[in-house]
Parts: C-alpha cells; structure tokens; sequence
C-alpha cells in the first residue's frame, strides 16, 4: 500500500494502518532499533511502541516521507531504552561508541538554555548535512543516526575501514567547525 494512503488510513483513524504500516514497513524499524539496542525484545518492544507513537501523532502531523518519520520514532524510542538499559554504567556496543564518537563535536545540554535551542540545532546540524557530498552524508548518517557498525558500512560502500574511519573522523570535525561559525558552544 502506498504510505500516502497509508497517512490517510491514520487521518481518518481506521486501525488497519497500523497493520499496514506494520507489513510495509516493520523490518526496516526492527531494523533500526536493532542498531541500536542489540536486543530481539527491546527492539520489538520499540516496534511496537512506533506503531503506537505514530497513531498519536497522525493527526495532526502529516509527515511527508512516512519511512523517515517512523524511522526517528523508532531511533527515539530506541536511544530512551539504551539510556534507561544502561543508566549508571558506561555501556558497551556500537551505540555506546558512536554516541562518544559525537560527543566531541556537539556542545553540551546541560543548561535548560541548550535543551530549548535542540530543535535550532537539529536544523542547523540538517543544513551541515545537506550541503555534504551524497556518500559522506549517507556514512555520517549510517553511523550516527542508524548506527550501524564501521564494518557494516565499509561493506555497504565496498571500502576498508580504515576508510569509512577517515571519512566519519572528518566529517565530525568539518561539523564541529561549523557549529563554531553558527555560533554553538562545543
């Protein structure tokens, strides 16, 4: 079924579009909370909890690309559970790391100031991503917002990973020299 008659099937609130929301696109949001979670229970957990999240949401949203929208749903609800899973303790995994690997380039939200100035920061950190050549961008994101492994992305790209490396290292400083020039805080 098409996603637009799919957001349709939300707006005028029939439950079948979460069945068909589900069959369209459910692997593709295990998926993505996989990445991120490493665990066949918190990751379906997630799923399900997308499913439900959407139907909230849809109205009064409308988004336009219903794989995108799900997929940050998905990616939102999957950091919650690492974070509430691995509260206290460093975690271990490709989550843990690729969060430490972005740390070093984002500035702090430790102040209510920052918390209220994320949505600025989300667009500024899209514009720095639309301006980037189509492969670093699909590397930046692969890692950073569906996690996935540096082995994984080297495979998909048919690069060493000492490449997907180099590539992921300078795209973080060319991000965080441009948040200095918008004038955030690193």
């Amino acid at each position: 079924m098409e996603d637009s008659r799919i957001i349709e099937l939300y707006w005028k609130r029939e439950e079948h579009a979460i069945l068909e929301t589900s069959r369209r696109y459910g692997a593709y949001c295990f998926a993505v909370a996989d990445h991120i979670l490493s665990n066949v229970q918190d990751s379906e957990e997630c799923v399900n909890d997308t499913w439900l999240r959407a139907w909230n949401s849809m109205p009064p949203q409308r988004p336009n690309q219903l794989r995108l929208f799900l997929a940050k749903i998905t990616r939102n609800l999957s950091f919650d559970k690492f974070k509430a899973r691995s509260a206290g303790k460093r975690g271990s995994g490709e989550t843990a790391v690729a969060l430490d690997e972005l740390e070093e380039c984002l500035p702090s939200s430790s102040s209510v100031e920052a918390e209220i100035a994320a949505k600025e920061l989300e667009d500024c950190v899209n514009r720095f991503l639309h301006a980037l050549p189509e492969r670093e961008c699909n590397v930046f994101l692969r890692r950073y917002f569906y996690v996935e492994s540096v082995a994984e992305i080297a495979e998909a790209y048919g690069l060493k990973e000492s490449n997907v490396w180099m590539i992921l290292s300078r795209t973080r400083k060319k991000l965080r020299s441009f948040l200095e020039k918008e004038d955030y805080a690193i």
